[in-house]
């Protein structure tokens, strides 16, 4: 705490002692509003009473009256205190005792002002709770970034945009229930801690359960159970809720994050298709109004954050300003777009051949074990997935880098899959669901090698009672916020991101 504000808060506290000797609660309890400030200002007429309640944000002082702005969670009201309305006593605590800050319940008459400002007449107010510590000054706010995060509170005091934005994720999951509940899925919830963590190659969070006396990991994915679902005889199912991976935190990622996922029996990635083209085009319609959605300012992503690497090569500038939601959406391949950037023969030249490429074109040398899908998919998650402004479903990847997904009958070696990009940030996964458990069991066996990984022995079990052939989707909350907001970081759409403790 500064010097600055050690003085404040010593001459705050003061205050609350000394509205206490006058008889004054500085803590009060329950007041009885009529409306907000903005249905106040709504519904307008001059002379008729209200109560309002709300933060005191700025005051200019008349000498025997006062102006004042009253912040409710919706708007502001600007408040006329005047010494021969209150009484000089009350004009008197409110004038000295009332800080920047405080929250006062009103009531009044409202009125309008001879420059037209609607304006409340105030005739009796009450101390619901005394602000002890300053606001930053309003007109510049909280200037470091890290303080908006970590005292996300204030933030939402002081920035009327960072409200609307929280309000507007709170309206995007709404309308993602309701899409979903309308095409008759039900929504349920499986195991935030779970003996065996599948259904995503992430590392997990472990704890330890006392009184099981075992081991437990915090979910990376809820895909596993809800499978499970789809054998109990569950044919449209859905769970909005955490996950939690214990790697990096970017400008992308957070350690815990909100992630949909929904599975449809006798669907496939196709069917996953226009669910996901349907859903995000109904979200943006209903929650921002249209379909094309500004980004921001240069770009949702910064020119120095375009790419992991300064000497990342082969990057494809696109300038435009606008996202165009309006469907239907670019569908190619990844084998395609990749020959698309990087040249019809990337998949006839030798291995060594296409690592010596793909090295350049990351801006690192590739170890030579690296396995030549791993090769491509750098390649592809550097260099051409960061260029997808407009949606993209890139489809059908190969086989090893997703072990739960079916093969394609169409292409070789490859899964039938997509993966949904918008603004150069992957939106949304799905694929057909793989429900062949002697082949499911391969793979697990397959990516076990060499590790000491347990595979989940009960949802290969449940598969082996039959799981109807569905369509998967996944789609990460966080992110379609990112991009229906224009915000830059996922830290910016989480009301509290994981931050490193403060020394």
């Amino acid at each position: 705490m500064s010097e600055e504000t050690n003085e404040q808060f010593l001459l705050r506290k003061q205050k609350a002692e000394e509205l206490r000797k006058r008889g004054v609660e500085p803590f009060g309890g329950r007041f009885e509003v009529t409306e907000s400030a903005s249905e106040a200002t709504a519904n307008f007429v001059e002379g008729r009473a209200v109560t309002l309640a709300g933060r005191i944000m700025s005051r200019r002082d008349m000498g025997k009256s006062q102006f004042a702005d009253l912040k409710d969670g919706v708007g502001r009201i600007q408040l006329f205190v005047q010494q021969a309305a209150l009484g000089e006593e009350q004009f008197d605590i409110f004038k000295r005792l009332v800080d920047l800050g405080d929250i006062l319940g009103v009531s009044g008459h409202l009125f309008k002002t001879k420059t037209g400002q609607i304006s409340v007449k105030v005739e009796r107010f009450t101390v619901l709770s005394k602000s002890l510590r300053p606001l930053a000054k309003e007109h510049f706010g909280i200037q470091d970034v890290e303080t908006r995060y970590r005292q996300r509170y204030l933030h939402l005091i002081e920035d009327d945009a960072a409200r609307d934005l929280f309000r507007k994720r709170s309206q995007i999951v709404g309308e993602v229930r309701k899409f979903l509940n309308g095409r008759g899925f039900m929504e349920v919830e499986t195991p935030m801690m779970q003996s065996v963590p599948g259904g995503a190659a992430a590392e997990p969070f472990k704890t330890h359960h006392k009184a099981l006396g075992i081991d437990l990991y915090m979910r990376i994915a809820p895909e596993l159970y809800l499978k499970r679902l789809l054998v109990g005889g569950f044919e449209r199912v859905y769970e909005l809720n955490r996950n939690f991976r214990n790697e990096g935190i970017s400008r992308k990622h957070n350690p815990e994050f909100t992630m949909l996922e929904a599975y449809q029996a006798y669907g496939d990635f196709e069917t996953m298709m226009e669910l996901v083209e349907s859903l995000v085009t109904t979200v943006a319609q209903n929650v921002c109004g249209t379909l094309k959605i500004p980004r921001a300012e240069g770009g949702n992503l910064k020119p120095e954050s375009r790419s992991p690497s300064p000497q990342v090569s082969g990057l494809i500038p696109h300038p435009s300003a606008v996202i165009d939601l309006t469907p239907p959406w670019r569908r190619v391949t990844y084998w395609e777009i990749v020959e698309e950037r990087h040249g019809k023969d990337w998949f006839t030249v030798s291995a060594e051949e296409r690592r010596a490429r793909a090295s350049k074109l990351v801006g690192f040398d590739l170890p030579k074990d690296t396995p030549d899908y791993k090769v491509t998919n750098q390649v592809f998650e550097k260099t051409i997935e960061p260029t997808l402004i407009q949606p993209t479903f890139v489809t059908h990847l190969p086989q090893e880098l997703i072990l739960l997904a079916k093969p394609s009958k169409k292409f070789a070696g490859c899964v039938d899959v997509f993966e949904l990009v918008v603004n150069g940030q992957e939106l949304s996964p799905a694929y057909s669901e793989l429900n062949d458990p002697v082949v499911q069991r391969e793979r697990f066996l397959h990516q076990a090698a060499g590790h000491e990984e347990k595979m989940d022995e009960d949802f290969l079990t449940a598969l082996e009672h039959a799981m109807p052939p569905a369509g998967g989707m996944g789609m990460g909350i966080d992110r379609l916020t990112m991009m229906l907001t224009g915000a830059e970081s996922i830290r910016d759409v989480i009301l509290f991101p994981q931050l490193r403790p403060q020394s």
